[in-house]
């Protein structure tokens, strides 16, 4: 059914106040180089439209510089277009499985969520690898609608914990960390689910009961270990990308190299209200998920033509009619200056 320009419907949470945010690293959207800052990117397949890549010999060689987080030597690591081929990379390197690795952090050993690897790499960033540590199994009882996190995921697997809000539920519980990965939810293996699917799962649990959770907590060095949160809101982060340009890793293709771009007062506006959207509808705060919004939907005539877009795009979100009609006035409202 036409979705139209009628009258705005106010957000009907989906998962409300538990927050997931994806470290995306694979969409391979047109148009989008450049949006993120200067990065390697792994996604699409082509460097120009209508020309294929260039052959291998004639890319140029980008080797990093590697450690795993809890202390390791440096390793170097090149040849990757994607977060998995990277941690197989980084196995390589150390002698370890790749499944291992839990996420990597650029520039700091700490489990820094403002630091997280995402889809782009700055051509002079120093990857830290954090693998698996204690595992631990904690029981909590759901005293409130809202547990009080902020779920992200590594792009390869793995869902865990981003931040964890003051005063909440599992605030309470101290052995639950930011970093931790989430492996169960009362016995449901979580392996290979995504962040919003991990916090659906959070948010139905019943309120009044106990449930179990499952963890793995990243090894750290001396230093960390009385580390107990981290991680600001979405958006809130320093840019990551040092060096000239930055890698853009591809779920497809080779990875690209490019040179750091920054948004449009348009883009960042749009940006910004279309991730309190995805806050509101969803439970998730994900700016880069909402700059591929914003890219998909800057240049369409209406929303219809934005929602068919939305669907081959980020079908697999499977966003709501009342969701994309507000997104597309939002990014309507950002381009007459209206926000």
């Amino acid at each position: 059914m036409p979705l139209g320009l009628g009258r705005r419907k106010k957000a009907s949470p989906l998962v409300e106040n538990e927050e997931a945010e994806p470290i995306r690293a694979g969409l391979n959207v047109p148009g989008m180089d450049g949006l993120d800052g200067g990065g390697v990117g792994l996604g699409g397949g082509t460097t120009q439209e209508g020309l294929p890549p260039p052959p291998t010999s004639l890319r140029p060689r980008l080797i990093f510089h590697t450690q795993l987080a809890h202390g390791s030597p440096t390793g170097r690591i090149e040849g990757f277009s994607n977060v998995r081929e990277l941690y197989t990379k980084i196995g390589e390197a150390f002698g370890i499985a790749p499944p291992e690795v839990m996420f990597c952090t650029l520039n700091t050993h700490k489990v820094d969520m403002d630091k997280l690897l995402g889809g782009q790499i700055g051509l002079e960033d120093f990857i830290f690898a954090h693998i698996k540590g204690q595992r631990k199994e904690v029981e909590v009882f759901k005293g409130e609608d809202a547990l009080g996190l902020t779920i992200t995921d590594n792009g390869a697997g793995y869902a865990f914990i981003k931040r964890i809000r003051e005063g909440s539920v599992v605030h309470q519980i101290q052995v639950i960390n930011v970093g931790d990965m989430i492996e169960s939810i009362n016995g449901h293996s979580l392996i290979g689910c995504r962040h919003y699917e991990v916090a659906k799962m959070l948010k139905e649990l019943p309120k009044g009961k106990d449930f179990v959770l499952k963890m793995v907590e990243p090894l750290k060095a001396f230093d960390m270990i009385s580390q107990r949160s981290g991680g600001a809101r979405a958006g809130s982060g320093t840019q990551l990308g040092t060096g000239k340009g930055t890698l853009r890793l591809r779920s497809k293709g080779p990875a690209t190299v490019e040179e750091l771009v920054s948004p449009s007062a348009f883009e960042e506006k749009a940006i910004e209200k279309v991730d309190d959207l995805l806050e509101s509808y969803m439970g998730i705060r994900d700016s880069e998920l909402a700059a591929t919004m914003v890219e998909l939907g800057k240049d369409k005539k209406n929303p219809d033509e934005f929602a068919e877009a939305l669907d081959e795009t980020l079908g697999d979100f499977a966003f709501p009619d009342e969701f994309v009609f507000d997104v597309w006035g939002a990014i309507g409202d950002a381009k007459v200056g209206r926000l």
